[in-house]
């Protein structure tokens, strides 16, 4: 997972992912990549409009959002 979402972060792509938070809710997000280190990674969150920290090991499952769907979002 971490390979892929480095990749995303180096193509400049939105992340669509379905996350695991601290409280045991799962959420969908469209994120922005970044920086990545080794358990975590920085991204802009469009959900929560703010700069989020996120641990690759909570995430269910992550998609490239394709451009078209893209640009309808931003």
């Amino acid at each position: 997972m971490k390979d892929n979402i480095v990749k995303i972060m180096k193509r400049h792509d939105i992340l669509e992912m379905v996350y695991l938070a601290k409280d045991g809710n799962i959420t969908k997000r469209r994120v922005k990549v970044i920086k990545a280190n080794h358990d975590t990674f920085q991204a802009y969150c469009f959900t929560k409009q703010a700069k989020r920290t996120f641990y690759f090991d909570n995430i269910l499952a992550a998609v490239p959002v394709i451009r078209k769907e893209r640009e309808d979002v931003i």
